[in-house]
């Protein structure tokens, strides 16, 4: 499993990230977000989760 991403992060490597738990599990209804290079994460559904690759 890989870690979890703060929402607002940038710099990330481009590519597909889905919506996780605060320890990094599935979220029932998550969002997927593609970003590019230098692109920042988008907000989460609901405080306290972050994104996973």
């Amino acid at each position: 499993m890989s870690e979890v991403i703060k929402p607002g992060t940038d710099n990330q490597q481009p590519g597909e990230y889905h919506e996780v738990g605060p320890r990094g599990g599935q979220v029932p209804g998550g969002h997927t977000a593609n970003i590019d290079a230098g692109d920042r994460l988008p907000p989460t559904s609901k405080k306290g989760n972050g994104w996973s690759k």
